[in-house]
């Protein structure tokens, strides 16, 4: 048995994260050993609901991986858990390019995970019953269970829940009020992360406290444990590997988006992860490669500037064939110079002659299929991927080593600089999707190793 629940939403900013988040902190309280999921490819949210669960979170995205991956992936996190609760991303039915392709009601269906449709009360009557029913007939299988009101008074729940009750067929689980001090704030890229907000804790000890009172949590436990039970085939077992290449990862505020299964599978096929700091520490600690992380390098750019140690230590080491894999704010923080949010610009590691910039909206923004141009340090010449593009910064230098193609769509673009030693550039990867970027990374990382030991 593997008791699991979706939390999805109508649309964006309809209150999932805020559900999710009292949902995962109350049952936490009640001793609930707790497994999380993010539909998806966002980093933040899962950073949440580690926070919380004391473990990490993972991602479920099926433009990255197939229908039996996702599976595998979901046993492997929810193994021992007493409950997984999975957070949609965007509105229910939201998916690519005006698709239900790798939306979220897509996942619950391959995953068959009831859902709970969390809808924003402020403002309506019984037209809620309309836009609810129109979301259980707009699939044949909608797989939509029951029913969570947020920004809701405690006078007008009871009349919701009676009339939705009675017009749509769905239990009402409960809601949450209005909590203003529960709230979150956003930037360019989302929420702020939750390493950063330093009275989270509060927040959601607050927001557990209230849910306490106004979510049926019988109701939810009792509709997690309805979810079918799955019959797999085994997990593939773990790699075997004869060197064990030290791979640096760089983890503080400035560098935190990462998927769990990339450094997973790192670690799997034999991986030793050092993590370090490019903010506090001065040079890069010993190692065989570098994986620097997406993140919010341009809101710590005069830090990361400041500490001239560990950006001469990172060129040096780049220059000397050092294997490095650089993504997004990765990749900035390797270009000459960065400008911050203010419009000032710091020197970063000048690895690159390019220089890092502000713009005033999303730049190539959604997922992409990658297809290298020339043989590197990830894949040969031709060899395809997927990938995704999520950032405000640009630069001047972004690249020309692969060719970016965005599905359903004739939109496509140059992008990274690859070698045989470094993949660089603003497109994120997500490794299970294709292992042999892994294994390709990691021989190249013992190749460096020998060479400093000869």
């Amino acid at each position: 048995m593997m008791p699991r629940i979706m939390i999805a939403g109508t649309k964006s900013g309809c209150g999932k994260t805020m559900m999710t988040c009292a949902i995962l902190q109350e049952l936490k309280n009640r001793g609930y050993h707790l497994m999380a999921c993010k539909s998806g490819p966002d980093y933040i949210d899962p950073m949440f609901h580690s926070r919380i669960i004391g473990t990490e979170s993972c991602n479920l995205d099926l433009f990255f991986a197939s229908e039996e991956q996702i599976c595998q992936l979901l046993q492997h996190h929810a193994q021992g858990m007493e409950l997984t609760i999975l957070e949609a991303a965007m509105g229910f039915y939201d998916g690519i390019a005006m698709t239900s392709q790798a939306s979220a009601w897509e996942l619950a269906q391959v995953t068959q995970t009831p859902v709970l449709l969390v809808l924003d009360a402020r403002g309506t009557g019984v037209s809620i019953c309309a836009e609810i029913n129109g979301f259980l007939s707009y699939r044949e299988k909608s797989g939509i269970r029951g029913v969570l009101l947020n920004q809701c008074s405690p006078m007008l729940y009871s009349r919701l829940k009676a009339v939705i009750e009675e017009q749509c067929g769905l239990s009402v689980l409960g809601y949450l009020p209005k909590l203003p001090d529960c709230a979150i704030e956003s930037r360019h890229l989302g929420l702020l992360t939750a390493g950063e907000i330093g009275d989270l804790k509060e927040k959601m000890d607050k927001l557990a406290e209230t849910a306490r009172k106004t979510l049926d949590f019988f109701a939810i436990e009792e509709l997690a444990r309805s979810a079918p039970e799955w019959t797999l085939s085994p997990q593939p077992a773990a790699m075997t590997a004869e060197h064990h290449p030290v791979i640096a990862v760089a983890k503080d505020e400035a560098f935190c988006f990462y998927y769990r299964d990339n450094l997973e599978l790192l670690q799997q096929f034999g991986g030793n992860i050092v993590e370090f700091s490019p903010l506090r520490e001065d040079k890069l600690p010993p190692c065989d490669a570098l994986y620097l992380g997406g993140g919010y390098p341009e809101l710590y750019a005069e830090q990361l500037s400041q500490n001239q140690t560990m950006r001469r230590s990172i060129r040096q080491q780049i220059q000397n064939g050092l294997p490095t894999i650089a993504e997004c704010g990765g990749f900035l923080y390797l270009q000459s110079s960065l400008e911050d949010q203010h419009g000032t610009l710091h020197e970063m590691c000048g690895v690159f002659s390019g220089s890092g910039y502000q713009t005033p909206r999303l730049q190539r923004f959604g997922y992409i299929t990658m297809t290298a141009r020339k043989e590197n340090l990830l894949c040969g010449k031709g060899e395809s991927f997927p990938a995704h593009e999520f950032h405000y910064w640009d630069c001047t230098n972004p690249g020309d080593s692969f060719q970016a193609q965005k599905p359903h769509s004739s939109r496509g673009w140059r992008c990274a600089i690859a070698t045989e030693t470094l993949y660089a550039g603003f497109p994120h990867l997500y490794f299970p999707a294709k292992p042999e970027l892994v294994q390709r990374f990691l021989r190249a990382a013992i190749d460096h190793q020998r060479r400093k030991q000869s």
